[in-house]
């Protein structure tokens, strides 16, 4: 686990990040550059039309209206409707293509950084968190489908008009032109110094989007805890600092790129002040006309709003920059749970761990989470796992579906360490019904089918088999009845038999229950092991469980503490020679079990605490 965990940290921090940052866009914008190519090409045609019409009015005031010649006035003003048509109709056409482009390429993106998502180690998520990939899926590929239409629709068309505009004003008066072309080299140091410091910012902002959206994540998931604990001002509270850092961040951000457009504008106006009086002078002076004084003031907004859009550019470059970073960190994340080499022992076992060590950190100071896990199973046979909160039962489950790798020892699966058996192959053998897992807003059917083709007699069994069946029936539409998000719409117990026949249903070869009938009654969880001993008997089954009820008819039970093994046997060899064990068992059975503890202990010889049936060291059993 350390080792994974470091090489992640090294491989996202070093170059391949850098890299990935830097080719980000570029490797999305190459399959649509032929589509862009066509849509600037239009929009270029467009912005020298619409660059020609300044210039035309200037000539037709200066040379055509004193001639007086209607034809020839009537003429040019057709030529200044056609550039006019030209111009509109090419700049709507561009910018119809440079949404239909920026949607594609985000479309892509959003669709390989929620298929990376979905292949990310649980180590990666859990570092990462879930509210950021939230974020970046949503807000973060907002600001990249804007960044992708502005940078089309602005990036072409505010240049030319910026640089046409200037070449069109020495065309006409370059005295001016130099005039006013003295301000530029402040714009510009402007947009430098604005735009440096505009992505960090940025960065800043969307981190504290990461935050807002978990807050009203945690909010909407424990909506019914905060109504009845009456928690509803502390939640608003809480949501108000996150939303305060947000707006603090967000003001700070806009305050520094907003210093753009105030400065450009007092700069390009004291240039249009000073135009004003040299042009006035010249024309005094009969240096210049009055129609190239009234282009060249046209020609000058044209420069001042081609200016602003630049500005604009820069803001919206910055913000998706760092979007674009943020959603690069994630596509470049390398695949933590890559298969090994086959390694195959021929040990006899379906499932077996060999001194197993686990930790969720990688601090060497802090004692692993799980130390010398050592146990097997054969085929059919079933493990149950107790022990006190937080001792890691469910922990052995992740691991054994290798959510998480080992930070010592190994796991096998038909004589196969899991690290090199292909995800396919090797996902294929679960049925699995987590502690915390999840019902989708949809019917019964898909739920229980989660994208399986399942027949109606596959169906009938998982609901029959996981005791669901009658209620499921009981329902107006029964399997094709709608859920909620969540399974809100059933009951605790209700939700538990649909996720047990979920996992039942295309007949697992191991099948993993995590804590998965605690809100059953006695009597269902009883019919419910029944019918798992009669229908599943060739099914390897391991059950995390709080009561010894769900587990006692098992042929092997786990006792747990603080990580390690305490207790390994059957139900009766665990009451004579495991405490713990015995001690749950009287709390939840009472005088039932603790006459059964008395028969046992007259009976068995002093023994020390059962140890798992299976050594690495010795290959075999323990005797």
């Amino acid at each position: 686990m350390g080792t994974a965990h470091s090489a992640e940290t090294g491989t996202t921090r070093g170059t391949p990040l850098r890299r990935e940052k830097s080719h980000f866009i570029t490797r999305y914008v190459k399959p649509s550059l032929s589509r862009m190519s066509v849509g600037l090409t239009i929009k270029f045609l467009g912005t020298v039309a619409d660059l020609f019409l300044p210039w035309i009015l200037a000539y037709m005031i200066d040379k055509v209206v004193p001639r007086r010649h209607i034809p020839l006035i009537l003429g040019w003003g057709g030529v200044m409707v056609f550039c006019s048509a030209v111009a509109v109709s090419f700049n709507i056409t561009a910018n119809r293509m440079s949404a239909a482009v920026a949607r594609d390429i985000t479309r892509v993106i959003r669709h390989d950084l929620f298929s990376k998502i979905s292949c990310l180690s649980c180590a990666q998520i859990d570092r990462v968190t879930i509210p950021s990939l939230i974020a970046r899926l949503s807000s973060d590929t907002y600001n990249i489908h804007r960044l992708l239409s502005g940078m089309q629709r602005m990036g072409i068309r505010a240049p030319i008009l910026l640089l046409g505009g200037i070449l069109m004003t020495l065309s006409l008066d370059p005295m001016l032109t130099l005039v006013m072309a003295g301000i530029l080299p402040f714009t510009l140091v402007v947009v430098y110094l604005v735009s440096r410091r505009g992505i960090p910012l940025y960065t800043s902002l969307q981190e504290a989007v990461d935050t807002m959206v978990r807050v009203v994540r945690e909010n909407s998931a424990g909506v019914k805890i905060v109504k009845a604990l009456s928690k509803a001002d502390y939640e608003r509270r809480r949501f108000a600092r996150a939303n305060e850092e947000m707006t603090r961040r967000e003001r700070k951000a806009n305050i520094i790129m907003g210093i753009t457009n105030p400065a450009m504008f007092l700069f390009l106006n004291l240039g249009l002040v000073a135009v004003i009086i040299a042009g006035a002078y010249r024309v005094n002076a009969g240096q210049t006309q009055a129609g190239a004084i009234l282009a060249f003031l046209t020609y000058f907004t044209i420069i001042l709003n081609a200016t602003l859009s630049i500005t604009r550019m820069f803001v919206m470059y910055s913000r998706g920059r760092a979007s674009g970073d943020r959603i690069a960190e994630i596509l470049a994340l390398p695949e933590d749970l890559r298969p090994g080499l086959r390694d195959h022992v021929d040990n006899g076992f379906h499932i077996s761990f060999e001194n197993v060590q686990f930790s969720y950190t990688v601090n060497p100071e802090q004692r692993n989470l799980l130390e010398d896990i050592n146990f097997a199973l054969k085929q059919g046979e079933t493990l149950g796992i107790l022990g006190e909160t937080g001792c890691g039962k469910s922990t052995i489950l992740q691991l054994l579906l290798r959510f998480y790798d080992t930070a010592g020892g190994k796991i096998r699966v038909n004589g196969d360490d899991i690290r090199g058996i292909a995800p396919a192959e090797f996902y294929r053998l679960f049925g699995v019904a987590m502690q915390k897992d999840v019902l989708f807003a949809d019917t019964i059917r898909e739920n229980v089918g989660f994208g399986r083709e399942l027949s109606e007699d596959e169906l009938g069994r998982a609901l029959r088999f996981a005791q669901a069946e009658q209620f499921v029936n009981d329902m107006a539409e029964g399997p094709d009845t709608a859920l909620s998000s969540r399974g809100a719409n059933l009951s605790g117990g209700q939700r538990q038999r649909l996720l047990i026949a979920r996992a039942l249903a295309k007949q697992p070869e191991i099948l993993i229950l995590d804590d998965s009938s605690s809100a059953l009654d006695y009597r269902t969880d009883a019919e419910l092991r029944r019918a798992l001993r009669e229908h599943f008997s060739s099914t390897t089954t391991i059950i995390v469980a709080q009561r010894v009820s769900s587990v006692m008819q098992a042929d092997h039970i786990m006792v747990l503490e603080q990580g390690r093994i305490i207790g390994y046997g059957s139900h009766r060899e665990l009451l004579a020679n495991c405490a713990l064990y015995r001690e749950i068992g009287e709390s939840q059975m009472g005088a039932a079990v603790h006459t059964e503890t008395a028969g046992r202990r007259a009976s068995a010889k002093t023994e020390p605490v059962l140890t798992p049936a299976f050594s690495a060291e010795a290959g075999g059993t323990r005797g």
